[in-house]
């Protein structure tokens, strides 16, 4: 099982200084990934309710927003092995021919560790923003990604699609990994799983208990078989939003809340699922408010996580 780690991407954390620091850090304490989100706004009066949390409430912390692709870009540069992934990118926000040239060029300049995580964003107010019909985004994310595969093919490339068309020409660079990045979606309908099945690379599930995650999981590699594709192909990601408290959770309380021993050990029992990684997302944790208490929490949910699956018996050993 993979590790990911959140950048310090939005609120007061989000400072230069600071995404150097975790970028380089967790790439030395071993950290395989690390992630951004995608947020535009923080409305005064929202029309949508955060689906983050039970009472609804936007964090304050969204009232700053790095953009994910610069800061992607930036962690690219002071790092060397460590993977970056979106998680996720709106896909309905963006024009597919500069998307595809941003996201290659990152991929590019990191010499390949581009993971691309999707969404169709919750929030009315964003769509409202940006002046694109909210009822449209299932038909825009699906015309957007036939475009990004169109536009990453090998040149001459061409694209007809329902709002716009890509004469035929060359469109560069390509991404170093051939035929694209991988691309995973965070999509909790049947219609998003379908998605999924005959187009993506896998599922990457946020906010979830994990009895939810098995029961999706499980139908999304059904529907992939069904769509003609091998379900062992299929991967799972799952974005740990976490609350680290001083004091032990109830059981009572939200996935992944709790001290760092409480997270680390829920984030090993998501093992019976065989997920490729899990992503630590650390920035909503109000007793989190320096950046040396993140590091210190994000390193001892590695620690505790990573020990446990060096000791834990091999299935010939039992």
């Amino acid at each position: 099982m993979r590790l990911g780690l959140s950048l310090p991407q939005i609120g007061p954390l989000a400072t230069t200084d600071n995404i150097a620091t975790i970028a380089t850090e967790a790439e030395g304490a071993g950290f395989d990934t690390l992630w951004v989100l995608d947020r535009l706004l923080a409305p005064v009066s929202p029309r949508t309710p955060y689906p983050g949390k039970p009472d609804g409430v936007l964090p304050s912390q969204f009232a700053t927003c790095l953009d994910p692709l610069e800061t992607l870009t930036f962690a690219a540069a002071v790092t060397e092995r460590i993977g970056l992934g979106t998680s996720v990118l709106d896909l309905p926000w963006y024009r597919p021919l500069l998307l595809a040239r941003r996201l290659a060029t990152l991929d590019v300049l990191s010499r390949g560790r581009l993971v691309v995580g999707f969404g169709l964003g919750w929030s009315r107010d964003e769509y409202d923003a940006l002046g694109i019909p909210m009822t449209q985004r299932g038909r825009l994310a699906d015309e957007h990604l036939a475009a990004l595969n169109a536009i990453w093919a090998d040149n001459p490339i061409s694209f007809d699609g329902t709002g716009y068309r890509i004469p035929p020409g060359a469109a560069g660079p390509k991404p170093v990994q051939r035929p694209r990045p991988p691309i995973y979606f965070a999509t909790y309908t049947e219609a998003g799983l379908r998605r999924i099945a005959k187009h993506a690379d896998g599922w990457i599930p946020a906010g979830l208990p994990q009895t939810a995650i098995t029961t999706m999981w499980r139908r999304l590699l059904q529907l992939t078989e069904q769509a003609g594709r091998d379900p062992d192909d299929m991967s799972l990601i799952i974005r740990a939003n976490c609350t680290v408290t001083r004091a032990p959770a109830t059981s009572a309380t939200e996935p992944f809340t709790g001290t760092v021993d409480q997270i680390a050990a829920e984030i090993l029992g998501t093992a019976d699922l065989d997920p490729l990684e899990v992503h630590v997302e650390l920035q909503f944790s109000d007793e989190l408010d320096t950046i040396d208490a993140v590091l210190d929490a994000a390193t001892a949910i590695l620690a505790g996580v990573r020990s446990s699956l060096w000791t834990r018996p091999t299935a010939a050993a039992i």
